[in-house]
């Protein structure tokens, strides 16, 4: 337990942490050992702080005599008793005091009067101060301008809806397993269970929670009835068209959640890989509570000479690194993490996996490729090009209604039951 104003203080921290590199959840590790409602509280700060970045700057700014954003530690806090007065069920009194002792926990008490004064002018003069924000998108969604440019380029209707969805924390979405029940039945345990849930539009497994608990409270959750997933990446099992007998690869396979699904859907013998060996101990630790058994391993799927040693599949799955631009709303720190220039970088990776993965892929063979990127670099361009190189491929069009066609692919805006993602479905000629 920690005391109100050390609360506020380890939640600041956590911001500071990632304007300095680190992401979000990494930076709360960091913070003190709170737990239950101390640690739900600041992670509900930090995490609102981060998404409203740059409005809360502007905010500040304009109160403060002059910029204080060279100490991010005090900047940061701050924001959070900003974001408490805007944002929060937080009574404003407690807000301020509470908000002002964390100055003094950080070992600033010369900010204390400042802290203060700041936070009471808001709440005196919240009406004006609010109306008097810039109507820069990049101020308004709190987005990088970079992002905003590229968003507006690549999503000329809905632009502003995609950076507004980004605002609002995402929905708990289930994947029910189907191994060991039907989404109906699991509907109606946890409506047994005095929980309300809905079926997720398009996606059969899925079901989205009205409020989000945590998963020791789902029936039958430790026992693998269930996991939480969000409803654009069930899509990805679905578009492999799996057969019992396939086999199938998983080329970025951590942490785990689609190569699970792949196996919950049919008996294919599956190779799960990943590069990244603190990532794979959560793919082995969700196929054992779910009970599944594969081969996973770790290995570079950009150089299948040293892993694959001959093996050909009928369904490959890359679910390609990527910008993450399409979950910003699950993880607000990458508008802060993430740059411009990352994103050809990115691309080219992607592109690099495509393209050393398609001769393992057997002829009359189905590729899924995936993105949680809202961006055209890295979806419907991206694969254009590597049809351009590869001559024995050919899209294999997703007729379905969720989401909205590309000119290769369908992608998806984020917002209500949906994460953003791009999907292509590409075959090989016999």
């Amino acid at each position: 337990m920690g005391t109100p104003a050390e609360v506020r203080m380890e939640a600041a921290r956590a911001v500071a942490r990632v304007l300095a590199g680190r992401n979000l959840d990494d930076a709360l590790g960091a913070a003190a050992s709170f737990s239950g409602p101390d640690a739900a509280f600041a992670k509900a700060m930090a995490y609102g702080v981060v998404r409203d970045h740059a409005l809360l700057s502007a905010l500040a700014a304009k109160m403060l005599q002059k910029p204080i954003d060279r100490d991010t530690d005090l900047h940061s806090l701050l924001l959070c008793g900003l974001y408490q007065l805007r944002s929060m069920r937080v009574p404003p009194h407690a807000a301020v005091s509470e908000t002002v002792g964390a100055a003094d926990a950080m070992n600033k008490a010369f900010a204390k009067g400042m802290v203060n004064a700041v936070l009471r002018r808001y709440l005196r003069e919240r009406d004006a101060l609010e109306a008097a924000l810039p109507s820069d998108p990049a101020i308004r969604y709190s987005h990088p301008q970079w992002l905003v440019d590229r968003i507006k380029n690549d999503w000329p209707q809905d632009w502003q809806d995609v950076l507004a969805a980004d605002q609002q924390p995402g929905p708990m979405t289930l994947r029910v397993n189907r191994r060991r029940s039907t989404r109906d039945e699991y509907l109606a345990e946890l409506r047994a269970a005095g929980l309300d849930a809905s079926p997720v539009e398009h996606v059969p497994e899925a079901l989205r929670l009205a409020e989000p608990i945590g998963v020791d409270k789902l029936p039958g959750f430790g026992d693998g009835k269930v996991s939480v997933q969000d409803a654009s990446a069930q899509l990805a099992a679905h578009l492999l068209d799996l057969r019992d007998g396939q086999r199938v690869l998983d080329a970025c396979a951590a942490p785990g959640g689609k190569a699970a699904h792949i196996l919950e859907r049919a008996d294919v013998h599956l190779l799960a890989i990943d590069d990244d060996a603190e990532r794979l101990k959560r793919v082995r630790s969700t196929f054992e509570r779910l009970q599944l058994k594969t081969t996973w391993k770790r290995a570079d799927a950009t150089r299948p000479s040293t892993w694959a040693q001959g093996l050909t599949f009928d369904r490959i799955l890359i679910d390609a690194p990527c910008s993450g631009t399409g979950v910003i709303r699950r993880h607000p720190d990458i508008k802060l993490l993430r740059r411009a220039e990352d994103i050809a970088q990115m691309a080219a990776v992607q592109l690099r996996l495509l393209h050393m993965l398609w001769p393992l892929l057997q002829p009359g063979g189905v590729l899924v490729y995936a993105v949680c990127s809202v961006l055209a670099e890295e979806g419907a361009q991206l694969v254009e090009r590597f049809l351009t190189k590869q001559t024995d491929a050919r899209e294999v069009a997703i007729d379905s209604t969720w989401g909205e066609a590309c000119a290769i692919g369908r992608r998806i805006a984020p917002g209500g039951d949906f994460d953003g993602f791009y999907y292509a479905r590409l075959q090989r000629s016999t």
